[in-house]
């Protein structure tokens, strides 16, 4: 084991040292944690207190006094020097540190002399500012000034006074929420309070925000006060408005995505397959379904089974893409003005979460099961909406189905990085993968009549309940198909869905490509009892 590495863990042991751990320490020279001074004197007590206050604001460390910080040469302090220097330390962290911290001080016996080893640790009342109110952090052997709001909340929030997802958003009212997301909401959120009342879920989907609400006698803005993510005064916080804004990013635009499929394996390149544009705007459920149909649309697809018409496997776990994309969006840093992004290269995928991980978290911790939320009203509330079970176990779920995912938690980006290898599923050409998905739709649709079987469907659905056949499962779909049923999490016209996946606005591809979606129960209609209305849209079912 590294011995400066065995030394600092003695800052929460404080296991006593000897002449032999000095002179080892003094050979490793200054680092983040270990700091040198010759002398503290009334001429340089001010540096000295800074020095307290960085340390207490990062991971704590060492003060060692009695070695030269420039040269490294051991000079010990005198019985005097050391009645004179841990009275003057034991001051500056009462009076130079604010609020005023514990110092645990050591003296080492050297020959000539004593050597005064002063431990600070991890502070729990962060920030911590000098005499002048000045925030001071590590910045590897050195010290820094800390202006930037965002650092001052993320420390706020380390010590649990301060949670940015239930900051309010001034000038947001439940009016900026979006419709069906909210019902989804509610009806995912008391699913056991319909059900105790023998009310079908499915066909409260019908029904209108009020009379849900009625159903738990009270108003929707009620619940979502009751529960949190309403201020008082009617206000959203940053987690209502990111779980179902119907367009957060009009007050948070940074807080979206970012999806480029590059050529190549540089993030220099100049080359793309696949860019986001403006839709990748969105709520949480929107981001979620965006990343995800980014993903399955540029990745590659093998056949695993002899049946042309059997489904392809993806080339990276859909379920392990599944987690990792919703712990990016519920475990992000909302404090840094920054997107979610991702990449995909010709041999990786990465996913830039903004934000270190927690304090308190290591990377071996989540492969483990540790849960930590950052965001706690967004994480408590996401599940109602969101892919996940709440338990802390995306991670290791994630990793059981891949199990080569690295993790990076880059303190320069301070960005929390998940990178997956792409596995080798064989030659591709070079039409993108769009249009690839489109010669094999083009092919099943040949094979299938998908036209002629709509115009059968009254019969078939009568034969169905007399033998009990099920319609087709959402696994059985093609890609495109999935990428038209996750592009209806918002409400689309049938151009727009058209446009989407690289056809023309004509009723053959109405019939075609939405009709098949409508017919299954995977998208409905907005305005079921007005089927040609020109303000017609078409969104995604939630299956139960």
């Amino acid at each position: 084991m590294n011995q400066t590495f065995y030394l600092i863990k003695r800052i929460l042991g404080y296991e006593d040292m000897t002449k032999e751990d000095i002179l080892k320490l003094r050979d490793t020279a200054e680092q983040t944690r270990v700091q040198f001074k010759e002398r503290v004197t009334r001429d340089n007590k001010y540096d000295v207190s800074c020095e307290m206050v960085a340390q207490s604001n990062s991971r704590g460390g060492m003060i060692v006094v009695g070695i030269d910080d420039k040269t490294g040469r051991i000079n010990p302090l005198s019985f005097v020097e050391v009645q004179e220097t841990t009275s003057l330390l034991g001051s500056l962290a009462s009076e130079g540190v604010v609020p005023q911290i514990l110092l645990d001080i050591e003296n080492v016996q050297m020959e000539g002399g004593v050597i005064v080893v002063a431990t600070v640790k991890q502070g729990r009342s962060k920030p911590y500012r000098d005499s002048k109110g000045i925030v001071w952090v590590k910045q590897g052997v050195d010290k820094r000034k800390v202006f930037d709001n965002a650092e001052l909340i993320a420390m706020l929030m380390e010590n649990g006074q301060m949670h940015p997802d239930s900051m309010p958003v001034n000038g947001t009212s439940i009016k900026d929420l979006d419709e069906n997301t909210l019902r989804d909401y509610l009806l995912n959120r008391f699913r056991s309070d319909f059900e105790r009342q023998q009310m079908s879920v499915i066909e409260l989907r019908h029904r209108s925000l009020e009379e849900i609400a009625d159903v738990l006698n009270q108003t929707p803005e009620g619940v979502l006060k009751n529960n949190g993510l309403i201020m008082k005064d009617g206000t959203l916080t940053v987690a209502a408005l990111m779980l179902m804004g119907r367009n957060p990013q009009r007050w948070l635009p940074a807080f979206t995505v970012r999806c480029v499929s590059f050529v190549g394996n540089s993030i220099g390149g100049t080359e793309f397959r696949d860019k986001s544009g403006n839709d990748a705007d969105g709520n949480a459920v929107h981001l979620y379904n965006y990343i995800i149909s980014f993903l399955t649309r540029n990745l590659r697809k093998k056949q695993v089974e002899k049946d042309f018409n059997s489904l392809g496997e993806l080339e990276v776990s859909i379920a392990s893409l599944s987690e990792i994309v919703t712990n990016g969006i519920l475990h992000r840093s909302y404090v840094i003005e920054a997107p979610l992004r991702v990449f995909i290269f010709d041999n990786r995928i990465e996913i830039h979460s903004p934000g270190l991980l927690p304090e308190g978290v290591s990377m071996e911790s989540i492969k483990h099961g540790a849960s930590v939320p950052r965001n706690k009203l967004l994480f408590n509330h996401g599940i109602n909406l969101l892919p996940y079970t709440g338990a802390g176990s995306g991670i290791t779920r994630a990793l059981k189905f891949t199990p080569d995912i690295k993790f990076v938690n880059d303190d320069t980006l301070n960005e929390f990085i998940v990178i997956v290898d792409r596995r080798d599923v064989g030659e591709t050409d070079d039409k993108s993968d769009r249009d690839n998905d489109r010669d094999d739709r083009d092919k099943y649709l040949n094979q299938n009549d998908l036209g002629e079987t709509n115009k059968k469907q009254s019969d078939r659905d009568d034969r169905d309940k007399e033998v009990g056949v099920t319609h087709i499962a959402y696994k059985a779909l093609d890609g495109t198909q999935k990428d038209v049923i996750q592009f209806c999490s918002i409400p689309r016209s049938a151009r727009e869905i058209l446009e989407h996946i690289g056809y023309s606005y004509h009723p053959t591809n109405i019939n075609k490509f939405i009709k098949p979606l409508l017919e299954h129960g995977f998208i409905e209609m907005t305005e079921p009892e007005k089927p040609n209305s020109k303000k017609q849209k078409y969104r995604k079912v939630r299956k139960e």
